[in-house]
Formats: C-alpha cells, sequence, structure tokens
C-alpha cells in the first residue's frame, strides 16, 4: 500500500519517470477556439501557391516536383511528429502547435502549386502558332460580343483544312464581320470560311496576357469570318435543348420589354449579352456600373436573398394560420433559396464568374440549413477553398478577387450595422442596408479595379448607390416573380417593372458618364502591386484584434503590421513606377515613344488595339491619331525615325520592301524596327525585326548609363504550356 500522497506507476511505466513527469510544468497549449479560428487561412495558403505557379519565369520541371515532394513530406512528418513530442516533453506545446501550423501552412502552399500545376495539364490543348485561312467547321457552343461591338461564335470539335486532328485546337472563337443574318441555335455544327491565328500576345511587358486566359479556357486560335455561317447538322442532345431554351426566355425578356433595357434585363437573368451595344458598355464602364450586367455574386446573393426571406416569411404566415409545418422553416427557406439559386446558375449560362457566385451562396445557404452563421470569414473561406480547387486559375481574375473583396467587406461591416440599425424606422431598414452594402462594396472594389482596368469612375460610387439598391428592390425580385409566371402567361407586369429598373439604371449611368471628370485614366501598376494589395489587405483583416489585444503585441499582430506594410508598398509601387520609353508592337506594326506630352506613336492608323493599349496603360486618354500627331516622328509615312536619349535613335519601317530598305539605316546608336523579316547578320545596329520580335514578343525600351536596355515579353514571363 503506498504512503498517502506517493505516486503509483502503473503497469508497464516507471515510477520515476512518472514522477518527473507529474512535477514537470509545461506550459500550457493553445486555446482550441484560437486554433478553430485558423481556417480562413486555408484559401489564403493555397493562393499564395498558385501565385507562386504563376510568378514562376519558367515552367517547373520533373526534378522541381520531386523537390516540392520531398518539402511536403517534411511538412509531413513535422506535422505528426510534434504532438508526440509535446507530449513527451520535448517541446513545449506552443512550439509544438507553431510546428504544426507552420506544417500545415507549408502543405497548404505546395498544394495550391500543385492544383494550378495540375489543372494546366487537364486543359492542355493544342495551340495555333500559324496563320489560317480557309473552311472552318465546328459546333456552336457559345455566341457573345466583342470590344467591338461584334458577335462572336466560339466552336468546339473543330475540323481545319489539311490539318492534323493533334494540330487542330479544340476551341475556336471568330468575330462576325457581317452581322446582317442572326447566328444560328447554340448546339449546331456549323460551317465558314475564315481566318484564324494563335491567341494574341500581350501588347507591351506587363499588359493583361490573354494567352493564359484563352489556355484555361481551352481557346487554341481566334479569328474573323466574312462569310455566311452555314448549318452543317442539327444540334443533339438534350443540353442544348436546355440551351436554346434559356436563349428562348432571353430573346422573350428582350422582345416582352424592348431596346437596350431588355438587353440589359436579359444579360442579368440569362447571361446573354448579345444584345447589348457597346455604346451602353462603354456608360456602364464610365460610372462603374458595369459589374451589374455581368452575373456575379452580388446577383445571385440578390436573387437567394429575395426567395429566402419570401420563402420564410410566406412559411411563418402558413404556421401562423395553422398548417403543419415544422419548427425550422428557416432551414426550408434555405433549401427553396438553393434551388432557386441553382436554376439561376442554369438560366445564366454557367459562366466562371456565376459558378464562383453560385458556390458562395451556396455554402452560406447550406450553413443555415447546418445550423451554422451564414455570414462569417469561414463561410467564405469555405467558399474560396472549393473555388480553388476546382478552378485554381480564378485567383488571377479580377472577378474573384473582386467578389470575394466585397463579400468580406461587407461580413465586416455586419457588427457597427447589426448595432445601428435597430435604432432605425423599420421601413427603413432596407432601404438603408442596400445603400450601406453598395457603400462597402464599392469601397472594397474600387483600388482592384483601378488596378485592373487602368481607370477610375469617380463617381462610380454615385451610381452605385442609385442603381444598386434599385436592383436589389425591383428588378430581381420582379426576374422571380416573372419566371413563376411566365408558365401561365402572365409575365408582363414583372417584365414591365423589370424595364423600369433597367431604364433607371441606365439613366443613371447615362448621367454620370456624361458628368465632367466622370473617369480618370491610371497608369498600368507594376505586377507587384496587385499582389501586394490582396495579400495585404488579406493579413491586415486575418491578423486585426480589437481591444486589448490590439496594445499588445503579438504574432498576430506582427502580421496586421507586415499587412499594412504591404498594402503601403503597394500604394507607394505604384506612384512611383514609370512608364517604358520606347514600345515595340509585337509584330513591328507600331512604336510609341515616350514624350512630354504623352507617348507619341509612329503610325496613325496600324495596330490599332496594340497602341490603344499602350496609351490606356499610360493613363492616356488620347486616341491614336492625336497620339501619332505629337512633336517625335519625322521621315517618310513609310519611314520613320525620332530622337532617343544619348544620341540615338530609333527608326521604324513598314509597308511593301520595308526588309530591303531597313539595312542601309543599321548603324551604330540606332534601334531599327521593321515590321517585316530581315535576313540574320552581325547588324551593327539593334535590330528588331518580324523573326525576333516573334522569338521575345513585344518589347520595352529603357535607358540607363550604358544605353538601351530591352525587355521582352517572353523574356519576363512563360508562355502557356
Amino acid at each position: 500500500m503506498a504512503a498517502q500522497g506517493d505516486i503509483t506507476a502503473l503497469p508497464g511505466f516507471s515510477g520515476a519517470r512518472a514522477a518527473s513527469r507529474h512535477a514537470d510544468a509545461r506550459p500550457a497549449r493553445m486555446a482550441a477556439t484560437i486554433r478553430a479560428g485558423l481556417f480562413p487561412w486555408v484559401p489564403v495558403c493555397l493562393a499564395a501557391g498558385i501565385a507562386l505557379w504563376f510568378a514562376l519565369p519558367f515552367a517547373p520541371a520533373p526534378w522541381h516536383w520531386g523537390a516540392l515532394g520531398l518539402l511536403a513530406a517534411l511538412a509531413l512528418g513535422v506535422w505528426r511528429l510534434a504532438l508526440p513530442w509535446a507530449e513527451r516533453g520535448r517541446i513545449g506545446w506552443s512550439l509544438a502547435d507553431a510546428l504544426r501550423i507552420g506544417a500545415t501552412a507549408a502543405l497548404l502552399v505546395i498544394a495550391g502549386f500543385g492544383l494550378i500545376g495540375l489543372r494546366s495539364a487537364m486543359v492542355a490543348a493544342p495551340v495555333m502558332e500559324w496563320r489560317y485561312y480557309g473552311p472552318i467547321e465546328g459546333r456552336l457552343l457559345e455566341i457573345d460580343r466583342s470590344a467591338r461591338d461584334r458577335i462572336r461564335l466560339t466552336l468546339d470539335r473543330v475540323v481545319l483544312r489539311d490539318t492534323a486532328p493533334g494540330r487542330t485546337p479544340g476551341k475556336v472563337r471568330l468575330s462576325l464581320m457581317d452581322q446582317s443574318d442572326p447566328p444560328p441555335p447554340l448546339g449546331q455544327r456549323v460551317m465558314l470560311t475564315g481566318h484564324l491565328g494563335p491567341p494574341p500576345a500581350p501588347a507591351s511587358p506587363g499588359s493583361f496576357d490573354f494567352r493564359w486566359l484563352a489556355w484555361f479556357e481551352g481557346l487554341g486560335a481566334v479569328g474573323y469570318t466574312r462569310t455566311p455561317v452555314l448549318t452543317v447538322e442539327p444540334a443533339e442532345g438534350g443540353l442544348w435543348a436546355m440551351h436554346r431554351a434559356r436563349m428562348a426566355i432571353s430573346r422573350a425578356i428582350q422582345d416582352g420589354i424592348g431596346g437596350q433595357e431588355g438587353a440589359v434585363a436579359s444579360a442579368l437573368m440569362t447571361g446573354d449579352r448579345s444584345g447589348i451595344e457597346e455604346a451602353t458598355n462603354e456608360v456602364m464602364r464610365a460610372s462603374n456600373l458595369y459589374h451589374i450586367i455581368s452575373i456575379s455574386g452580388l446577383h445571385m446573393s440578390m436573387l437567394a436573398g429575395f426567395v429566402y426571406t419570401a420563402l420564410r416569411m410566406a412559411l411563418v404566415l402558413a404556421q401562423g394560420l395553422g398548417a403543419p409545418l415544422p419548427q425550422g422553416v428557416h432551414k426550408i427557406a434555405a433549401l427553396g433559396a438553393l434551388l432557386a439559386s441553382a436554376a439561376y446558375l442554369w438560366l445564366s449560362g454557367g459562366g466562371v464568374a456565376t459558378e464562383r457566385a453560385f458556390v458562395m451562396v451556396a455554402v452560406m445557404l447550406v450553413a443555415i440549413m447546418a445550423d451554422r452563421r451564414a455570414i462569417s470569414l469561414r463561410t467564405v473561406a469555405l467558399a474560396a477553398t472549393i473555388i480553388l480547387i476546382y478552378s485554381p486559375e480564378a485567383v488571377t481574375h479580377p472577378g474573384f478577387q473582386m467578389s470575394f473583396a466585397a463579400t468580406v467587406a461587407l461580413i465586416l461591416s455586419y457588427g457597427p450595422w447589426s448595432k445601428i440599425s435597430p435604432r432605425l424606422p423599420f421601413w427603413l431598414r432596407p432601404v438603408a442596408m442596400l445603400l450601406v452594402s453598395s457603400l462597402v462594396a464599392a469601397i472594397a472594389t474600387s483600388p482592384l479595379a483601378a488596378a485592373h482596368f487602368n481607370r477610375m469612375a469617380q463617381y462610380g460610387l454615385i451610381a452605385n448607390l442609385l442603381a444598386v439598391p434599385v436592383m436589389g428592390a425591383l428588378v430581381m425580385p420582379a426576374g422571380v416573380i416573372g419566371a413563376l409566371l411566365a408558365s401561365v402567361g402572365l409575365a408582363g407586369p414583372a417584365l414591365w417593372v423589370m424595364g423600369l429598373g433597367t431604364a433607371w439604371m441606365l439613366r443613371v449611368a447615362e448621367w454620370v458618364a456624361s458628368l465632367g471628370g466622370a473617369v480618370t485614366a491610371l497608369p498600368l501598376p507594376p505586377s507587384p502591386v496587385i499582389p501586394l494589395m490582396c495579400f495585404g489587405a488579406t493579413l491586415a483583416v486575418l491578423c486585426w484584434r480589437g481591444g486589448a489585444g490590439a496594445r499588445r503585441f503579438s504574432l498576430t499582430g506582427a502580421g496586421f503590421l507586415a499587412g499594412m506594410a504591404m498594402l503601403a508598398a503597394s500604394g507607394a509601387i505604384w506612384l512611383t513606377a514609370s512608364r517604358p520609353l520606347l514600345l515595340v508592337a509585337p509584330e513591328g506594326e507600331a512604336v510609341g515613344l515616350m514624350t512630354a506630352q504623352g507617348r507619341a506613336v509612329s503610325k496613325p492608323s496600324g495596330g490599332a488595339f496594340v497602341v490603344s493599349t499602350w496609351l490606356q496603360e499610360d493613363g492616356d486618354t488620347a486616341a491614336q491619331e492625336d497620339a501619332a500627331a505629337r512633336p517625335a516622328w519625322g521621315g517618310d509615312k513609310r519611314d520613320r525615325v525620332a530622337a532617343l536619349p544619348g544620341g540615338w535613335q530609333v527608326w521604324h519601317f513598314t509597308g511593301k520592301g520595308a526588309e530591303a530598305r531597313a539595312p542601309a539605316a543599321c548603324q551604330p546608336q540606332r534601334i531599327v524596327v521593321v515590321a517585316a523579316k530581315v535576313p540574320a547578320q552581325d547588324w551593327p545596329c539593334m535590330m528588331l525585326d518580324l523573326g525576333r520580335l516573334h522569338q521575345t514578343g513585344a518589347m520595352a525600351v529603357y535607358f540607363d548609363d550604358n544605353g538601351p536596355v530591352l525587355r521582352g515579353v517572353n523574356e519576363l514571363r512563360r508562355n502557356p504550356g
């Protein structure tokens, strides 16, 4: 019998060891509530790995993947061993938890890197590397409208003349130059004669790279046609009948409302934007209302919120009248809203942005059905995680970044709003909530919109405050009611209400766009700005601690300071960045020289898209003709010359015989740009002919003490695939 106070050793254990363990006072483990709050970091770590994959200037080789596998195994080993080490007293609980959290973060970053690599391999398809003219046959997959206001057709199952299946792109997109005839229904196999080429490279180093967007969409060639579109085979399968039904609904909405109001209403409900004219798009952009005609989280949440609220009120009323309904009617309402959101996903055509919006709303509605908080950072993190797993490239899309920025901002504003709203009259709360939501979302997304689109709508906040509440109070509810009444032929009144709402939004957009200084052009931010902005804001939000915790130094406090420093750095880099002195188009069709008056372009026509991109990224609103009239260039219209710093000159040769005229101008301290191929040899000048430009892509030229420094698109960023 052991004396009182002694420790009796259990069978198989040393009494001395047990006594020493009992005597040791080890640090307490991190509180479970704190550890549970780490889930919002999961999509952040995944996004960091995805962003790292995109930032690499080279494609990962097999040995890189092997090294990542070893790092993952090491991180997994640390994760598994940290807890046993702490239980045996070798390390403290604080260090064990820190090791496990660090190992988990490393595993998630590696997982994000692997997800985007796997996704890129899964979507890999042939990309056209040559110019093609001839017959094109394929199945009509999508109809939309280009920035030049032309109808575009996207075809899959493509067949090209004298092109092997292994070299034929999986999808091609063609603009219709002749739009006198309506395009055929979706799903039909069509034939036409057209021009095709590879997806265009960036207009300059740092510009938007359409090739990556095309790669993940499986789009291997783009072009145009001037011939009629002929139907070869009718559409087959029930799926295309559903698509035709969606387009029939779109036509019914447009016919029922009429004009651009009907086209906008159709875009809101069905995702069909083919009826919206470019002039309408432009005023919507200038007023910062363009997001309204692109189905996103705003539309999905408004529709789901209306259906949920209407169903819940109806069920509560039925319950009060004695209907035998269960107590949890809010769960039934959430299920109904989920089904309505799924129907809206189908009706809208299921675009990438709409799918993201559906995932976000579905997670919140399922949280309601599971008796969890619907609006929290955890639900948003879960939605982001799901999206990044099945579509990791979304992390680079403006829509993804802006959607989650707005959602997180609304969640953060919920606390202050819940304190203020009870003091308002009940009839004023819905309107005030819509106004506050519009204000918060606009503030959260404006920096990202300015960085991505090089323009800031100065009065966009006013436009959103005037238009978004009308959309939430009139347009989306009327759309839901119209969809329910359409089956009995009574959708007319609902369409009339929708038309009133969309007409109001268009009038607001036109009025705001007409105000002086409505749009301010901004220079293109350097590539680190947007990642610093996104990750900095995320760190600041997730690491913020209020009250006494904010005054005490901790790891989260350091994270908050790091996030604020990243935000400050993004602003400083953007404000202090300078644009390249000289830009050369990827086909040598244009050269732009920065002057005191702005960028002077070598030619008043040619390379219109590239030149307009340069001017937009300079923060310059001038047209190409005006930019070409700026004093800088001299010489013949085919042989242009301009002076550069340090006694250098730039010569630009275009037109017939350019390759024969260019060698005579090739002298020391000259940059010679030729829109043709010149025989390769040891030239005394910097010869930028078509052959070299095809290797480097568009060029940017800077000057330092040693003379010009050339940077090509393909030197700074790798090609897809």
